[in-house]
Order: C-alpha cells, then structure tokens, then sequence
C-alpha cells in the first residue's frame, strides 16, 4: 500500500494523500493484534471481507484507521500510520476527518474514504522494513516482527511507468 493514495471526500472536497507508512497486523495468533483476544463486537469487522474499515479509538483521544486484508473469517488488516505530510495515525485521522463512523464501511467512494493507484512505482528497495511501534506487550517475538513498512525519506518521488 506505500505508494498508493488515501482519498477522502469531505463536502464537496477531496483530498489525496500518498500512503507513506504502515502496519500489517496478522490474524489471532498474532498476539499485537485485536484479534488475538478473540472475535468480539469490536473486531468483528476484522472477520469480514477485506477492503472494509476498521476504526477504533486508542487512548481515548486518537482514532486509528486500518483496512482490512484477511479473506473472510482470518482477520488480518493494515494500520495506515502515515500519508502525505500527516506523520502519525493520530494526526492522518484528524486531518482528514477519519472517525469510527467509517468503521465497517467499505473502501469505496461511496464510503467517502478510498484507496486509488496513482502510476506510482515504488520499489521495494525503497520501502523500509522495520519492527512495529508501541506493541511491547505482545512480546519480543511479536514486537520485533518487521511488518511496518516505510516509504525511504530518500525516495524522490515522481510518475513512473506503469509496467
């Protein structure tokens, strides 16, 4: 998904944000996720077919915005932590008016909140593996997991052929 854009219609305006850092998140047995303590009312969603939202609130304050990737039944989704120049999830939710009223929806237009490929190629050379953020306690297995996945500051970034 780094590389591709965050859409979200608001009103009459739209905005586009390249996807420049995630999270990947996998299944029950994946003691950093939501679904390791089960499926409940709130992870439900996780179980559902992929390309649907998940929102949900952490700390009280700061919606969290993932997509869902699993087949039905596995849930697996993606945390999108950053786009454009909104470094953070936190920050991504706020700028683009991102609550836990999309939770459940689709990623389509008709949602107001979607993914588009935009002719960007980024190659993989150019996207940083690294550990997960804020997940100690899952332990060290799980936290020292390279599934957060990070555009290289030192990419320059342009239309590249599509091939």
């Amino acid at each position: 998904m780094v590389g591709k854009y965050l859409v979200r219609k608001i009103g009459r305006k739209e905005i586009a944000l390249m996807i420049t850092e995630t999270e990947a998140y996998d299944g029950e047995k994946d003691l950093a996720c939501h679904a390791s303590k089960g499926r409940t009312a709130r992870t439900e969603v996780m179980f559902g077919e992929a390309g649907h939202w998940y929102v949900y609130l952490v700390y009280g304050m700061y919606e969290m915005l993932n997509i869902v990737t699993g087949p039905k039944d596995y849930p697996a989704a993606v945390l999108i932590r950053a786009a454009g120049k909104a470094g953070g999830p936190g920050k991504l939710t706020r700028l683009l008016e991102i609550d836990r009223r999309l939770n459940t929806k689709p990623a389509m237009r008709t949602s107001g909140l979607w993914i588009e490929d935009r002719g960007i190629k980024i190659k993989k050379s150019e996207i940083l593996k690294t550990p997960r953020i804020g997940i100690n306690y899952a332990g060290d297995y799980w936290a020292k997991k390279p599934w957060r996945f990070v555009l290289n500051k030192k990419t320059t970034l342009k239309k590249r052929a599509v091939s």
